[in-house]
C-alpha cells in the first residue's frame, strides 16, 4: 500500500506503484487531504481506504510503502489499533522525530491562515505526534534523501537534509534498516534506487547494501 499526502496527487507515487506491480505486489495508491485536517483524523481514513481495498482482493498479508507524512499516519494508527497481517513498512523521508521546518511554519504569523493542523502537529514541539508515538513493532526500513536545493529558503535545515527533514530526523526507534540516497524530499520517491531498494526491503526485510563502499 502507497501513503502520500497532498490529496488527489496519486500520480506522485505512479512511478512506485508502477515497479511494485512489476515486482508482483497487489498496489492501493492512497492519497490524504493533508492540507484539512489533523493527523488524528487523517490517519484512519487514509490507512482505512488502502485496508479496504487490499481486503476487496482477499490479501492477507499487507505492505506499506509511505512518502513523508504518511509514515506519521501508519504510526499514530497502529498507535490505536492493530492492523491484521501486517508485515513490512518503508518509510521515504518520514518526519519520525518531527521537522524543524515544521517549527518555522508553526512560528509565522500567517500559521492560522495558510497552515494545515498536521503541519503543526510534524513539529518537534510539545504538539509534535511524532515525538510522542511508541517504537514501530514492525519491520521498518526508512530511506532518507540527502540532497538540499532549497538552502536559501528561509526555515531549510541547516544540517544534512533533503531539503524538508534532516537525516536524523528521519530515524525511529527499532528500525531495522536506513539508507541513504542522494536526492531531494520530493524526487526520493521517483529515484530508481530508491524504488528498487523499496522492493528489495519487502522482499528481504533489509536493504541491498552490496555496493556500499567501506
Amino acid at each position: 500500500m502507497l501513503l502520500h499526502g497532498i490529496g488527489g496527487f496519486a500520480l506522485i507515487l505512479k512511478p512506485m506503484e508502477l515497479r511494485l506491480e512489476d515486482e508482483g505486489y497487489f498496489v492501493a495508491n492512497v492519497t490524504y487531504p493533508s492540507l484539512a485536517d489533523p493527523i488524528e483524523s487523517l490517519a484512519p481514513k487514509a490507512v482505512e481506504e488502502g485496508l479496504e481495498k487490499c481486503a476487496a482482493k482477499g490479501l492477507s498479508r499487507i505492505h506499506f510503502v509511505t512518502h513523508s507524512m504518511g509514515g506519521i499516519l501508519v504510526r499514530q494508527y497502529l498507535s490505536q489499533k492493530p492492523i491484521e497481517g501486517l508485515e513490512r513498512v518503508v518509510m521515504l523521508a518520514p518526519p519520525n522525530q518531527g521537522s524543524q521546518f515544521a517549527d518555522y511554519v508553526g512560528g509565522s504569523p500567517l500559521r492560522k491562515v495558510y497552515e494545515p493542523d498536521a503541519l503543526v502537529q510534524l513539529g518537534t514541539g510539545e504538539e509534535s505526534v511524532p515525538r510522542r508515538l511508541g517504537a514501530p513493532d514492525f519491520e521498518l526500513g526508512v530511506i532518507a534523501g540527502t540532497r538540499n536545493l532549497r538552502k536559501l529558503i528561509p526555515g531549510t535545515p541547516s544540517e544534512t537534509s533533503d531539503g524538508v527533514v534532516t537525516i536524523e530526523e528521519t530515524k525511529a526507534p527499532g528500525m531495522k534498516d536506513f539508507l541513504l540516497v542522494p536526492t531531494t524530499h520530493t524526487t526520493i520517491v521517483w529515484n530508481d534506487e530508491v524504488q528498487r531498494q523499496t522492493a528489495y526491503f519487502l522482499r528481504n526485510g533489509q536493504f541491498d547494501h552490496s555496493e556500499e563502499q567501506d
